[in-house]
């Protein structure tokens, strides 16, 4: 069972137009003082969305008419509703109030948009209980001139409605009392909609108690799916999953600061501290992190999420602490760190299993092929931080015939390099020469192997040759001869005298494509 903290904000659109008014000055000020409306266009011209207090007081509600309005109340303030920039300020919010629990969920329309959730089961006593929690949560938006309501129960249906409708700001609901409590609320603690709510007022139910023992069957006639459905989730029957502004995190580790940092060292000292917390129960789990969010909560209210992916996963804190390291250089040139940051929280997004090892022995000749895995990937990952994911490339196997159409050069997709898909007697050079060159070949016979080149300006006598490995492009995309057949090539891996190995190829079959067939120099061994 969770617990579901419900934090609504009164006035939200207008809260949030006069904070980025201060912030950023646009235009003739707003004086919250004097009557303030946000409206949205309407059938019939501009309706009220949204008022302060004041424009409460002189008899203004939501949905009247701008010009009704006007009347109402002498120099009203009017300006346009922006629904996108309350969404993502309200996003924001609820990131920031991750600091409290991981899974934070702001409210879509259906809940009024002007709010979030919290599930905080294993969380609260962090914070000394669920009064502690409350009061925290309060002081801080109060601070950021953001009064709330908030209220705590078992589901996220009970605790909206506690927030909206209980006596006092603050209030906390014990496991079992959701049907007692709900029962004496108005159906709009059931967070209905306004033709569902307009006929259950027209049938006589004004409170949800009227609702609770009626029989279930003509309400589902009458009213679909909604009335049941909201019923049952207040109530606990039915679930309704939260959607958090983040991916819940694998694993989490937060930790809270008794005085603001601002200083890179600081972070970095903390970040490791985090992660050494996770490495235990990484290696309890034989997993390894794959991607990590290290969040940096701001006195402000603002947070600064730095994501890192791994090209393997990792339970080694001296290869993150780099990566953080590198993330935080970034950030520096980027932003200041205003007032300090007043908690850290490191969170492993995404795991992957890592076995246990053995990883040190007394013989320090022995080595393991996973040891070059693990140095080729905190080599990856260093660059991809310090130069961008972008401008790290690697080569991938293409379903091709001919050598050099058969790799393309594409952004790094996070995934270690696998090996070349190669037949077992394929052999192919180290080094491919970007374009194969001409070279002169001396041959026994003209479809026999060579017995010397001279290949820029230098001529080499052959004491060994393997092959041939004829290659020939798929018919669909070859170049025609005139003949209708197509250029095939005979390669050959050939060894000088000094142990120089070449891979050489002649281009078109002798007597059929070609008489005169001609020799390159196509790539070169170690």
């Amino acid at each position: 069972m969770s617990r579901i903290v419900s934090v609504w904000l009164p006035c939200w659109p207008i809260k949030r137009f006069l904070a980025a008014q201060a912030i950023s000055p646009a235009g003739k000020p707003i004086d919250p003082e004097r009557p303030f409306v946000l409206a949205i266009p309407a059938t019939g011209g501009l309706r009220i969305a949204a008022m302060n207090e004041t424009a409460e007081d002189a008899g203004i509600v939501v949905g009247d008419p701008v010009a009704d309005a006007r009347a109402k109340a002498d120099s009203l303030q009017v300006r346009a509703a922006d629904s996108a920039a309350d969404d993502a300020a309200l996003h924001r919010l609820a990131l920031w109030a991750t600091r409290y629990s991981p899974t934070a969920s702001p409210w879509i329309e259906e809940n009024g948009a002007d709010g979030f959730f919290l599930d905080i089961e294993g969380a609260a006593h962090l914070f000394g209980g669920e009064e502690s929690l409350l009061a925290d949560l309060a002081g801080r938006l109060d601070r950021f001139g953001l009064p709330a309501r908030l209220a705590i129960a078992d589901t996220p249906g009970m605790a909206w409605a506690l927030s909206h409708f209980a006596e006092t700001a603050q209030s906390i609901l014990p496991r079992g009392d959701e049907a007692a409590t709900l029962s004496a609320m108005p159906i709009e603690a059931l967070r209905l909609s306004g033709e569902t709510r307009a006929l259950l007022r027209r049938l006589g139910f004004k409170s949800v108690g009227a609702l609770l023992d009626k029989p279930r069957a003509p309400f589902a006639a009458r009213f679909a799916d909604e009335l049941l459905r909201r019923l049952d989730q207040a109530l606990g029957r039915r679930d309704e999953p939260l959607i958090p502004v983040t991916a819940p995190p694998v694993y989490h580790s937060l930790n809270y600061l008794l005085e603001p940092i601002v200083s890179h060292q600081a972070i970095l000292a903390r970040a490791c501290r985090l992660m050494q917390n996770l490495v235990h129960v990484l290696v309890r789990d034989e997993a390894g992190a794959r991607t990590l969010r290290l969040s940096l909560y701001g006195v402000d209210g603002t947070v600064e999420a730095i994501d890192i992916g791994l090209t393997s996963p990792t339970r080694s804190v001296p290869h993150v602490a780099r990566l953080i390291d590198l993330k935080l250089e970034a950030l520096a040139a980027k932003h200041d760190g205003g007032f300090g940051f007043e908690a850290i929280g490191l969170a492993v997004t995404r795991a992957e299993s890592t076995p246990a090892r053995q990883t040190e022995l007394n013989i320090s000749a022995v080595h393991s092929p996973q040891d070059d895995a693990e140095r080729g990937a905190a080599l990856i990952d260093a660059l991809r931080h310090r130069l961008g994911p972008d401008r790290v490339r690697q080569f991938e196997a293409v379903p091709r015939h001919i050598p050099e159409c058969a790799e393309a050069l594409t952004e790094f997709n996070g995934e270690m390099p696998r090996n070349w898909p190669l037949e077992k007697d394929q052999t192919r050079p180290l080094l491919l020469l970007p374009k194969a060159e001409p070279t002169e070949v001396t041959a026994l016979i003209p479809e026999g192997p060579p017995r010397r080149f001279r290949w820029r300006g230098v001529t080499y006598d052959i004491t060994g040759a393997q092959g041939p490995e004829r290659i020939a492009d798929e018919w669909w995309r070859a170049s025609y001869l005139s003949q209708g057949e197509t250029l095939t090539r005979d390669y050959y891996l050939v060894e000088d005298g000094d142990g120089h190995r070449f891979w050489l190829y002649r281009e078109g079959l002798y007597g059929r494509a070609t008489a005169t067939p001609r020799w390159f120099v196509h790539g070169l061994f170690a």
